[in-house]
């Protein structure tokens, strides 16, 4: 039998993992924190821009008692009160999620992320067995890999 007709080359997700350290958990604070400030900066950003919004708005329209430039200023607000909305709930699980690093326990493994991997198969290996690789990183470096390369 030719030896390209029994192999496959496939394609696998492999799990990335990493081992809590202070030094994991401090990168990890870092992140969470600086999306927290963007978010924050982005609210500030659309205040400011709702602010402005109004406000030409009623310059444009000279007259603020009128019902339908009343609507472009309710309309106006409701969606920017949509977007505060938003970026409020993506603020509240970054705040959740650094809680949640600031409680892990030092040398425990968290999941973080995943890639892919190329690999060969051939006729009688096991797919389930060489599809379920992990890599265990202690502060970026590969400390070991599980499964059936």
């Amino acid at each position: 039998m030719d030896v390209s007709q029994s192999q496959l080359l496939l394609k696998r997700a492999i799990t990335v993992k990493a081992i809590v350290t202070p030094l994991w958990k401090e990168e990890a604070q870092k992140q969470l924190q600086n999306q927290i400030n963007q978010i924050d900066s982005n609210l500030q950003q659309l205040e400011m821009q709702g602010q402005r919004m109004v406000a030409e708005i009623q310059k444009q329209s000279g007259n603020s008692t009128d019902p339908v430039v009343a609507q472009q200023i309710s309309s106006a607000q409701n969606k920017l009160n949509q977007d505060k909305s938003k970026l409020l709930q993506q603020k509240n699980q970054v705040l959740q999620q650094l809680q949640q690093v600031q409680t892990l326990e030092l040398n425990t493994e968290v999941n973080q992320g995943q890639m892919e991997s190329f690999f060969n198969v051939a006729v009688g290996e096991n797919l389930i067995r060489r599809m379920q690789v992990e890599i265990l990183l202690r502060d970026g470096v590969i400390e070991e890999i599980r499964g059936d390369l």
